[in-house]
């Protein structure tokens, strides 16, 4: 094969087990196996299930990925894998079979972190990304509006991050209150699509004018919902499961679109990128546009399959790497379950790391 070589990605960091194929920053093929369904009787993720599905899903979404983009293991030139942040057990799983991989082919490793993961899917769905953007993540465990210049080489100014839960803790826990399923984000976007957003008085999390003005804070969120479903309670009635939905996403989707249009406008920047699996929020993403058109901004969202967690996203990252000419990890690199974001690649070892 011509041109950069295919990168597989590989993506283990929580109950998605993901393969993804990218060359060129086209998308060649992709698979995930979700364990979700064996979660949620539990309320959440329980890592030692998630690291177990893994282990039985990793070859065959590899396999399903290759065949789906007409390709063969030997069409591989180069493998990316998640090393974090995420469960610690699922992680290395993934790790593991990135290694095997590429060390049977005889090809480069790139280690790289989840969330630069998420900000590369954003390339595979119209081109590059611009130099420099504003990137707002929210997913299940992460909420942080970012400065991204070019992903591949310089390091992620983090202009504010969550203080406490994240968006997609918020959705979570609000849910399990109203008795709906897990995960919550989707059960509550769902729910409320028959509510008004007005119906229920929510307050927008770090809005005042003292306040810090990208970061965030959920908590205090998700305890203001719960008071209100226990208030309708202890009158006597059922909340009304639409409304108190319809309130917390409105809520939310508020807060994220202010201070995302914000540190756009307070920064000059032209482009703001929003990546994650509660990107998939159809409030969310409707008032995200409908902001940023009136703002003068470009928006950029990856399509809905590749704002959840997937293989591809660490793929396209891989393959903005090695187009790059970044260097290769070796192979002793380990997991870090609490990564922090500074570049898309992950260290196997830091002097703070070794202290």
């Amino acid at each position: 094969m011509t041109g950069s070589p295919v990168v597989l990605g590989i993506e283990s960091s929580c109950d998605e087990t993901g393969a993804g194929l990218v060359r060129d920053g086209v998308l060649l093929g992709q698979a995930v196996a979700s364990s979700m369904d064996e979660h949620a009787r539990f309320g959440g993720v329980v890592p030692e299930i998630a690291a177990r599905a893994h282990v039985h899903s990793m070859a065959p979404v590899v396999r399903e990925a290759l065949d789906r983009a007409g390709l063969t293991l030997a069409d591989v030139g180069a493998v990316a894998v998640t090393a974090g942040p995420g469960l610690s057990g699922a992680l290395q799983v993934g790790l593991a079979a990135a290694k095997g991989y590429a060390f049977s082919l005889g090809v480069p490793l790139y280690g790289v972190h989840h969330l630069a993961g998420h900000v590369a899917a954003a390339t595979l769905d119209g081109g590059p990304l611009p130099d420099p953007c504003i990137v707002l993540i929210v997913s299940g465990g992460h909420t942080s509006l970012l400065l991204v210049r070019d992903l591949a080489r310089d390091p992620v100014l983090h202009l504010g991050d969550t203080l406490d839960d994240a968006a997609g803790e918020c959705f979570d826990k609000v849910a399990r209150v109203l008795g709906l399923p897990y995960p919550g984000g989707p059960a509550i976007d769902r729910a409320a699509r028959d509510g008004n957003p007005r119906a229920v008085r929510l307050p927008r999390p770090l809005s005042g004018p003292h306040d810090p003005p990208y970061a965030f804070s959920f908590s205090g969120l998700k305890t203001a919902a719960a008071r209100w479903v226990e208030a309708q309670r202890a009158a006597g009635s059922e909340p009304h499961v639409p409304d108190a939905a319809a309130a917390l996403q409105e809520a939310i989707a508020d807060t994220l679109t202010r201070k995302a249009v914000r540190a756009c406008t307070d920064h000059g920047i032209g482009t703001l990128v929003v990546v994650g699996g509660v990107a998939a929020n159809s409030r969310i993403r409707a008032l995200t546009e409908q902001r940023c058109a009136a703002a003068g901004i470009a928006l950029r969202v990856p399509p809905l399959r590749l704002c959840t967690d997937n293989g591809t996203m660490i793929a396209a990252l891989g393959d903005l790497l090695v187009r790059a000419g970044a260097e290769p990890s070796p192979m002793n690199l380990t997991v870090d379950p609490s990564a922090p974001l500074a570049y898309a690649t992950l260290s196997p070892l830091t002097p703070a790391r070794v202290a």
